[in-house]
């Protein structure tokens, strides 16, 4: 297995010093947002976590192998490269034998950061059951990555386009805790609520750390939930975003727009129908997040 990861000289200090380290996705800048902010958010992502006392790993795949940890020079090439696989669980062998560019989903983070024995991964926003998910049958491998794979995502909840409601079912199924992080309800991605609550309220980085390390140390296999609210200068109006995201897919509706081009096309549509805000609100929550997994993982690392 080993012949497959490569640290950058941070991160492996870092696991060999058993400092906290934090893991972070390639897709977000790949796939998420334009050149240079996605450059630009890569790196204040990066310099929140140190801030917080951990390490940041950001993790992508080039030349054959897992990076954990990317360089300036790297995490360049995935905010300016064309054509970057999306690599989830089902990618990573052709994408690593053919030598291609491959950037994680948050269910490939989950399994690189198993790999490299990180437990504690930052985003923005986790995949779920795609609304009409009962006729589609559309459902993230986030789900099934964080029903199996021990680490733990810090998240501004579901992404609001999503079925929140049987994303929290197929969760609950599954034996995946949803954790508050100072909040009793889920929050919807751009906004700080939902209509659905939590499994358990946490208000504290070493509270969440000793339920994490207590589950792993019972053999209870799967990840953790850790949702985070946007911060409230940066929320949304849930009942407005929501009224912008029905509109948002009645209009991919009517225009057959199917597959894999839905999700893009609605986030586009929402940011169109918000002003851009709804871009400030998705960097701030990814920024909050990362705040708060510098914490927790800083916690974690302590108590063990």
């Amino acid at each position: 297995m080993e012949q497959f990861l490569s640290y950058t000289k941070e991160v492996q200090e870092a696991i060999q010093n058993n400092q906290p380290v934090v893991a972070l996705e390639s897709t977000i800048i790949s796939h998420g947002l334009p050149y240079p902010q996605n450059l630009e958010m890569a790196r204040k992502v990066e310099t929140i976590i140190r801030e917080q006392g951990a390490v940041p790993a950001t993790i992508g795949i080039m030349d054959g192998q897992i990076k954990i940890g990317l360089t300036e020079e790297e995490l360049n090439v995935f905010a300016t490269s064309e054509n970057v696989h999306k690599v989830s669980r089902r990618d990573f062998a052709h994408v690593i034998a053919q030598k291609e560019l491959g950037a994680t989903t948050v269910a490939g983070t989950m399994i690189a950061a198993e790999l490299a024995g990180i437990k504690v991964f930052a985003t923005g926003g986790i995949g779920g059951v795609h609304r009409e998910g009962e006729i589609t049958w559309d459902v993230s491998a986030d789900l099934t990555e964080l029903a199996q794979t021990n680490v733990a995502v810090v998240c501004a909840g579901a992404k609001s386009i999503l079925d929140i409601s049987r994303t929290l079912e197929y969760l609950e199924t599954h034996g995946v805790p949803v954790i508050g992080y100072k909040t009793n309800t889920f929050p919807s991605f751009y906004s700080r609520v939902s209509e659905f609550g939590v499994d358990y309220q946490i208000d504290e980085p070493d509270t969440v750390a000793k339920s994490l390390k207590t589950k792993w140390e019972l053999g209870l296999e799967g990840g953790a939930i850790i949702a985070n609210p946007v911060p409230e200068h940066a929320a949304l109006n849930y009942d407005e975003i929501e009224h912008i995201i029905q509109e948002a897919i009645t209009e991919a509706k009517d225009h057959n727009i199917t597959g894999k081009e839905v999700t893009p096309f609605i986030l586009d549509k929402v940011k169109t129908l918000t002003d851009g805000q709804s871009l400030e609100t998705n960097l701030a929550l990814v920024y909050h997040n990362a705040e708060v997994a510098g914490q927790v993982a800083k916690a974690y690392q302590d108590q063990i």
